[in-house]
């Protein structure tokens, strides 16, 4: 069996593989796309990457492929209906990302509810004439409601650690319930919410979910964190937004058009922007390779996990 790893990930979990896998890693930190197309004719199964496309272009070079398993929770960097079409399954790793992207969304609710971030490079600069008891006020989480779009394994998560921080959560989602939560449809959540997280996948029915509409529904004190996709949220609309007071702040980990970032967003106090850090910990990284792993050796089985197409 014959696997081509785009992108030099933890090679740990590689050591507890067969010995008659043969494996080929980049020797830089990733395949260019010509190279890909050079060596993919040869081999059975592609570990992908998230912010990798694998194109049309791509899978067809694919002769023999029969799996390609991606190093991350989100596929749409994927044509995966293509690769359906020609019979190659596609898995990604839920379980190990979930806990870390909680974790940051958490990281991110707080920053811009307490004003970290803004704080923190403000004070550099203005030293002594930051402090006063009535200066840089922000917002308390307890009692507040947390509205949580997309009620999956991150949004579960984040709601449990929500509650821990004593706040109501609701939640909108178009497929399971989870009783625990009290759900809701979407305009609703935006009225009532003075938090609103995203967890929603990346579809043509989630692109721009949060655009212009929906912020104007929103209260102007609530602030918008998105550890999901960056296209989920219209970003020259929240950037609009922001910069006239509509809504009070946002902590986005994702953007539209990755890693370039919408230049307003960078002029403005009342939004925390990281470099689409939600899994970015060792543990993650090793973890998500092992599960990318487990899911080869099950598709390889016959008992195939984590498949998305």
């Amino acid at each position: 069996m014959k696997l081509l790893v785009t992108y030099n990930i933890p090679r740990a979990p590689f050591q507890e593989l067969p010995s008659d896998w043969e494996i080929t890693f980049p020797e830089g930190e990733a395949f260019s796309k010509a190279e890909l197309l050079r060596l993919l004719p040869d081999h059975d199964i592609l570990l992908s990457i998230f912010h990798a496309p694998v194109d049309k272009e791509i899978i067809n070079a694919g002769k023999k492929l029969k799996l390609i398993s991606n190093y991350g929770v989100g596929y749409n960097n994927i044509d995966i209906q293509y690769a359906r079409e020609k019979g190659i399954s596609v898995t990604n790793t839920p379980q190990a990302v979930n806990t870390p992207t909680a974790e940051l969304t958490m990281t991110l609710l707080l920053s811009a509810a307490r004003r970290v971030a803004e704080c923190n490079l403000r004070l550099r600069k203005e030293k002594e004439s930051m402090w006063g008891t009535m200066q840089n006020l922000g917002f308390g989480l307890e009692g507040k409601t947390l509205g949580i779009i997309g009620m999956g394994n991150i949004g579960k998560n984040v709601a449990r650690k929500a509650e821990a921080f004593g706040m109501k959560i609701i939640y909108y989602n178009d497929r399971t319930e989870v009783p625990a939560y009290h759900r809701t449809d979407l305009n609703t959540l935006l009225k009532e919410s003075d938090f609103i997280s995203l967890h929603t996948p990346l579809t043509p029915l989630t692109h721009h979910l949060i655009g212009p509409e929906e912020l104007a529904l929103m209260k102007n004190t609530v602030i918008l964190v998105n550890t999901a996709r960056g296209s989920v949220v219209d970003e020259k609309a929240l950037a609009e937004a922001l910069k006239n007071k509509q809504i009070a702040g946002a902590a986005l980990d994702v953007f539209e058009d990755e890693p370039h970032i919408a230049e307003a967003l960078y002029l403005l106090d009342n939004v925390v922007l990281t470099p689409h850090i939600g899994t970015a910990t060792i543990d993650a990284r090793i973890a998500m390779a092992r599960e990318a792993l487990d899911n080869i050796k099950n598709f390889l089985k016959g008992t195939p996990t984590n498949i998305v197409n």
